[in-house]
């Protein structure tokens, strides 16, 4: 499931559950890139985790080392970046976080993903009426 939360870390958004074999950027791609990339054209960038990678202009997320490189280290400047990122990014995944521990059925899904889509989604909007 991909979600979107505003800066405060309030959950804005979720999409249709994908398999867990989908990666995160392909399910992006599928649900909300095209929406980002108008956001980002009307100046509001987003931003994302590592599994964005490659995602595109307006997306920002932190930089993983090359596959095959675990004897090399990122460079000062790039891991400045990427924790500056997470560091702001926390405030966003506590919208997940919010969602998972208030609503105990999302902690472990063993659901079909069409299923999964629909709870997600009115777990949202109890959520949103909680507030």
């Amino acid at each position: 499931v991909q979600f979107l939360s505003a800066p405060n870390g309030t959950p804005l958004w979720v999409s249709e559950a994908e398999p867990g074999s989908v990666p995160d950027i392909t399910a992006a791609r599928m649900h909300c890139l095209s929406a980002l990339y108008k956001a980002a054209a009307d100046g509001l960038p987003t931003l994302a985790d590592a599994g964005y990678q490659g995602a595109g202009i307006g997306i920002h997320h932190p930089f993983k080392k090359p596959r095959g490189s675990s004897h090399l280290r990122l460079h000062p400047d790039t891991q400045t970046r990427n924790a500056l990122l997470r560091s702001v990014r926390a405030l966003g995944e506590r919208a997940a976080a919010e969602l998972k521990e208030r609503w105990r059925t999302l902690k472990r899904v063993t659901l079909s993903p069409n299923r999964i889509g629909p709870i997600v989604k009115a777990a949202l909007v109890l959520n949103n009426a909680w507030r």
